[in-house]
């Protein structure tokens, strides 16, 4: 398989996160925080703004979730993107 070929079956993790908007995604934050909602858009920073959003937060009492029209999230503060993802159980 030549190199060429290689190239075309890849995608780039932009290109990736540019196919799941308008779907849903879990986003997994550097803090105590989780999100998930439907993917409006995002930068080349990978800031992005979420629709009909819940919020997941991890705290000494438990599981506290919190439901959100739309939020703008920090690019430098999301550790991990799962397309699809319905988050935590």
């Amino acid at each position: 398989m030549s190199s060429a070929t290689n190239q075309t079956n890849q995608l780039l993790p932009l290109e990736l996160i540019d196919k799941c908007i308008g779907s849903k995604i879990w986003v997994i934050m550097k803090s105590e925080k989780e999100f998930t909602g439907t993917l409006l858009g995002f930068d080349d920073y990978v800031n992005m703004v979420l629709e009909d959003v819940t919020e997941y937060e991890n705290t000494p009492e438990g599981r506290k979730t919190t439901h959100l029209d739309q939020i703008l999230l920090n690019g430098n503060n999301i550790t991990m993107l799962i397309p699809g993802g319905e988050g935590p159980d």
